[in-house]
């Protein structure tokens, strides 16, 4: 099995099964794109009973209501995280920049097969007989190289600005994972990876720019197909543009509703396990519209390659058996690669408690 995540991808390469189109030109959906089965389940837009939950870090109070919005939800908002607007707005231009170049320019970046970096459509495309309205860019550690390819002689503000995201990302990362993990009563001595100083050092991340364009028919279209994240976390940036859909149970799809200067947090398949299932990684999904163009900022945080996730021995006792098997970032990969959406099944010991996912044949059952 792979030790480090650059052997996973190398071990199960993705061949893209269509050409890039050129969003800009399309007039008419085509048949490639039509979605049949957008609403397996019924969608909401969060009516005041049912609002997602958001936290402002400054709230003396927000290390108890992080932990009441992972176990209820999955997923949350954050304000007042420290990351200057400037820079949120500076990251947004660095995409919008990147997308605008024509398809060819674009294409002088394609992340191959086998590798991690580089631009091209989504990995989970593969999955699904139809294809995504989507289009997105990859970067694992310096960004440079295929900067290089896109502006030959202008790079350097690109990678000024990624490099900067990236190290402002990797402090609120390292802060929300001890806010999760002290909301299930656990400290630095509990977790022996994150180091003498609790920083996380080895942490392995890495950062998704994701452009929705425009679409002529968005009931038909889908923008990213559902799935949970394989992180420990993932911060999200969803810019002033709605389009961002979680699955609640008992509530169907709910729409996230952009705020201004607010990040979005979802708990990922990593943490659901290290939880020993108390906190769920949630369904998502991307939707798009006839009217703009949305882009978003996703920053994947996982555990250094080495590390083997396991439920957490605090979390676990007489009554609360653990629920998977140890598994390193890589390995998960590798599963999510050949099984997807089953993979946390095939990491399972023993069936789910009551009111959480079953994802034993692929697919998500809100119970």
């Amino acid at each position: 099995m792979p030790s480090r995540l650059s052997d996973t991808f190398r071990a199960y390469p993705v061949e893209p099964h269509h050409k890039q189109v050129d969003f800009s030109s399309v007039k008419e959906l085509p048949d490639s794109y039509a979605w049949t089965e957008l609403d397996e389940y019924p969608s909401s837009h969060c009516p005041s009973k049912e609002t997602l939950p958001v936290v402002d870090l400054n709230d003396p109070n927000a290390l108890k209501l992080i932990g009441h919005a992972c176990k209820s939800w999955g997923v949350f908002q954050v304000t007042n995280h420290g990351i200057p607007e400037e820079l949120l707005h500076d990251v947004k231009c660095a995409a919008k920049n990147l997308f605008s170049l024509p398809v060819p320019q674009k294409l002088k970046a394609s992340r191959s097969p086998e590798g991690i970096s580089g631009y091209g459509v989504a990995r989970i495309s593969t999955f699904f007989p139809k294809q995504m309205w989507s289009e997105g860019f990859t970067i694992m550690g310096s960004p440079m190289e295929h900067a290089r390819q896109l502006w030959p002689q202008g790079y350097s503000l690109f990678c000024d600005v990624i490099e900067q995201y990236q190290q402002e990302m990797k402090q609120l990362a390292g802060r929300l994972m001890w806010l999760m993990l002290g909301s299930l009563g656990l400290t630095k001595e509990d977790i022996k990876w994150s180091g003498p100083k609790g920083e996380f050092t080895g942490a392995v991340a890495a950062l998704q720019l994701n452009s929705y364009p425009a679409c002529p028919d968005p009931d038909r279209a889908m923008g990213l197909a559902a799935h949970t994240d394989s992180t420990l976390l993932t911060i999200l940036y969803q810019n002033n543009t709605s389009g961002l859909q979680v699955l609640k149970e008992g509530s169907g799809w709910i729409t996230v509703p952009p705020l201004s200067g607010a990040l979005v947090v979802n708990v990922g398949d990593l943490f659901h396990i290290l939880s020993n299932g108390l906190y769920p990684s949630v369904l998502h999904r991307a939707m798009v519209n006839r009217a703009e163009h949305r882009l978003s900022v996703a920053y994947l945080y996982g555990p250094p390659s080495w590390v083997q996730v396991s439920p957490l021995p605090e979390l676990i006792d007489s009554n609360h058996p653990p629920l998977y098997k140890p598994v390193t970032w890589s390995e998960y990969l590798g599963t999510k690669a050949k099984h997807f959406n089953k993979a946390l099944s095939l990491v399972r010991l023993c069936a789910l408690v009551n009111g959480l996912p079953d994802v034993s044949d692929g697919t998500v059952k809100v119970r």
